[in-house]
This record gives C-alpha cells, sequence and structure tokens, in this order.
C-alpha cells in the first residue's frame, strides 16, 4: 500500500543536492520537490533523459552484490543485433542510465545455434574492456541438461548436463569469451532434472519421465570450487521451483557450501501465480534469502502493446514472436493477447505506455530485486529503463489487481497442451528439433 517512491524520488535527491543512498519522506518535501516528484513519475521524451540517474541499487539475496533494479538482458546480441548495436546499448544503460547488471549465457544469442554460439559473450567482451571490471555486476549461466544442444564448447558432442566436469569447462570457456578473470554471479540455466513447468511454460510433472539427474550435492561442491578459485563469486538459479531451491539451501546449510543468492524465473503480469503462490515465500529475507531476478517481463513482447490488428504488416515481421515462429506462442493465443489489451488501456488511462506499466509493475514488486529487460533499438531500451523511475501507487495497485483477477496467468490456460511445443520457448532444450520451426539446429 502507499506511493512507492523508487526512480522518482532519486531524481529530486539528486536535483536537491541530497545523498542518493538515502530517501527522503514525502512529508516534508518542498513544494519544489514535490512538483520534481510529479515530472518525474511520468518519464517520457525529455523527461526520461531528466531521470536518467534515477538508478536504485539492492543487495542481491544473502549476497554482497549491489545490482541494479533494472538488469539489461543480452541474448538478442548476434543474432537480431549486430555486437556493435550490443555494444551501444550497453553503453547507453551504463553510462547515462546507470545500470550496472549485465545478464548472458554461454548458449546465447537465441534463438540457440552452433555458428552464433557465444556471440553474446564476444560482445560483452568487446565493451567491457573499455570499463573498470569493478564497476559492473556480470551475471552469466551455464546450461542445464539437454541432449540436442550438443555444440556447447567442451562437451564432446554429447548435449549438456550440469556435472562438476561441465560446470567447471562452462565457466572457463566463458571467462575467456568474457575476457575477464571472474564471474559475478554463475546461474544453473535450469534444472538438470526433470522437470514439468519449464521455462515458465505450461506442464505438469510426470513421475514417468524422471531419470537420473546430477545430485544436488555435486553441483553445490562444483560452485564451492569455483568460488575457492575466485572464478565465480556467488550462485544462482535460474527456471527452478520451490523443491530445487529448498534442497539447495539445506544441503549448503548442512554442508557448508555455497549458498544460493538469486533465482532467474519469468515474471510478468501475465505469468504470477508461479511465484507469488509458492516461491515468494521460500525465497523471502527470513527463509532461504534468495533474490528474484525476472525476465520475460513484457512476456515474450505482447505487453509492450505492439502486437495489435493495426500494426504495420512489413514491420512487426521483425518483431520476436513472429520473426521466430514458436517462440513463446502461448502468449499469442486470444486469452492472453486479451489481458494484454486490457493491461494497455489502463496504461493509456494512467498516461503511460503499456511497456512502462508492465515495467513499473515488476519493479514494485518487493520479492522482485532486478528485472530484467531486452532491447532490440536504442529507443525501446530508453522507454524500457525509463519505466524504472515511474512512481508505483495504491491506484494503480488496485486496477491491476482488477484484471488479473479476470485474466490470472491467462497463458496457462488448461485447454493447451502441456506436452505440445506450443507454448514452448523457441529454444526449449527439451523440445525435439523437429517439433519447433526455427529452434536452434547444428550445421
Amino acid at each position: 500500500g502507499g506511493a512507492m517512491l523508487r526512480g522518482a524520488a532519486m531524481v529530486v535527491m539528486i536535483a536537491e543536492g541530497v545523498s542518493a543512498f538515502s530517501v527522503p519522506s514525502g512529508a516534508g518535501m518542498t513544494g519544489r520537490t514535490k512538483g520534481l516528484l510529479s515530472r518525474a513519475s511520468r518519464p517520457t521524451g525529455r523527461r526520461m533523459a531528466t531521470c536518467m540517474k534515477a538508478m536504485e541499487y539492492v543487495k542481491l539475496g544473502s549476497s554482497d552484490l549491489k545490482v541494479s533494479r533494472c538488469c539489461l538482458g543480452t541474448m538478442t546480441w548476434g543474432q537480431q543485433n549486430t555486437m556493435d548495436e550490443g555494444v551501444e546499448q550497453l553503453n547507453v544503460a551504463f553510462d547515462e542510465f546507470g545500470v550496472n547488471f549485465i545478464d548472458t549465457a554461454e548458449m546465447y544469442p537465441i534463438p540457440v545455434k552452433a555458428e552464433t554460439q557465444g556471440d553474446t559473450d564476444r560482445t560483452i567482451a568487446k565493451w567491457l574492456k573499455t570499463k573498470k571490471r569493478e564497476d559492473v555486476v556480470l551475471a552469466t549461466k551455464v546450461a542445464g541438461y539437454s541432449d540436442r544442444i550438443t555444440w556447447l564448447p567442451g562437451r564432446d558432442g554429447k548435449g549438456s548436463r550440469v556435472t562438476r566436469k561441465e560446470i567447471l569447462t562452462s565457466v572457463d570457456e566463458s571467462l575467456k569469451r568474457l575476457n575477464t578473470d571472474y564471474i559475478d554471479l554463475l546461474q544453473i540455466h535450469w534444472p538438470d532434472r526433470h522437470m514439468g513447468n519449464l521455462f515458465g511454460a505450461p506442464g505438469t510433472y510426470d513421475i514417468s519421465k524422471v531419470y537420473e539427474s546430477v545430485s544436488f550435492e555435486e553441483q553445490l561442491r562444483a560452485f564451492d570450487e569455483l568460488i575457492r578459485q575466485g572464478k565465480v563469486r556467488y550462485m544462482g538459479v535460474s527456471n527452478e521451483s520451490p523443491f530445487g531451491v529448498m534442497n539447495f539451501h539445506f544441503l549448503s546449510k548442512q554442508l557448508n557450501l555455497p549458498q544460493v543468492v538469486s533465482i532467474q524465473n519469468s515474471y510478468s503480469l501475465l505469468n504470477r501465480v508461479d511465484f507469488e503462490t509458492d516461491l515468494d515465500e521460500v525465497c523471502a529475507p527470513n527463509n532461504c534469502n534468495v533474490g528474484l531476478l525476472a525476465y520475460s517481463p513484457l512476456a515474450g513482447g505482447i505487453l509492450s502493446g505492439k502486437y495489435t490488428d493495426k500494426a504495420d504488416p512489413e514491420e512487426s515481421k521483425k518483431w520476436r514472436l513472429n520473426l521466430f515462429e514458436g517462440y513463446m506462442a502461448r502468449f499469442m493465443q486470444s486469452s492472453a493477447k486479451k489481458a494484454a489489451d486490457d493491461y494497455a488501456a489502463l496504461a493509456q488511462k494512467f498516461g503511460m505506455s503499456p511497456t512502462q506499466l508492465a515495467l513499473a509493475f515488476t519493479n514494485s514488486r518487493p520479492f522482485v530485486a532486478s528485472t530484467i529487460i531486452g532491447a532490440t533499438t536504442l529507443k525501446q531500451l530508453r522507454e524500457n529503463i525509463g519505466a524504472f523511475s515511474i512512481e508505483w501507487n495504491e491506484d494503480l495497485e488496485k486496477e491491476v489487481d482488477k484484471i488479473f483477477r479476470v485474466h490470472k496467468d491467462p497463458a496457462k490456460n488448461p485447454f493447451q497442451d502441456p506436452q505440445s511445443a506450443v507454448g514452448q520457448p523457441v529454444w526449449h532444450p527439451r523440445v525435439p528439433v523437429e517439433e519447433v520451426k526455427g529452434v536452434a539446429v547444428k550445421k
């Protein structure tokens, strides 16, 4: 409840010469300060630039990492974006807006291909050599179990698992591509074990599909080895469940091994229930103390409001959900699109873009440490980051709740076959290549 004065309040602090590490009380604000807050709460056009230094930083879970509330996603660099465009995005995010948190993965860019694997990391390396390494929080991910992603370095063409050997190999290869001595946050991209609901897609746990997976202890000991060597600072997970987080947590306590400090899961206006009904309690500071890194906050882009019947046919061919057939197709079904339209109308009512509403919502959740954004143009990037200075309030919360009660996670409707390729990300590691068009193909 109540207004949350985040980025907007920090704009005021900078304008008034107040320390950015202390938040002034609204009750004691001068008329001039309140005016600045009012203008800062709608960062569009020229005013968005006014907010460019308004980034807030938080401690990530139980770690000592101080990360920006906005994390720059990178998976388009090398596929939808060139290396130079990726470097330009990094410069804008870091220099203009104060984004210090970057997320990559050993298999990027997306869709995964043998010939482009690692290009995202090489883009970051080109930019990173122009910065002080200690000013950047760099996160990457080691691939989970897949029998069809066979071209990752050091895997001998046998697919990927999360064994000790493969974790160590993955890190050494990532360090070489990134041209750095250490990784701040190493995450397991998806679990080695069988899961029903993977990558935020619909699905159920099927005990008949359980196989022998790499133990939690072996994974933890590999991370412990890397941390002791100074190659990795902290451990995180991704696309995990409460079962996985709690097993890692209690085993690490029992064996005095590294703690999981973050979880990177899909979370947005269209995908809330999984985290809000179970993981929020597990990850709370008084329990496992694991910070959520929310990915796909725009639900594959549909929450941007651009996927409408009025969209330019030629321009829309370049958009991700149209460019890569099958990619997050669950968000293109009618119920999800109706929900996105309702949220877009709400955004217009409050004088902001659909993108800004979606990102401001995610940023306002108390369990979200940082929201991962992605863009293919600088215009998109500036709009995305500008959303982090929007003031969330009770009126917005009430209106969002009304829509949520009608459209509760609409992309996971029961009529959709959870075992089909429809609704799975285009690079889903467990879906056979022949079931999805445009997926990863080894050439």
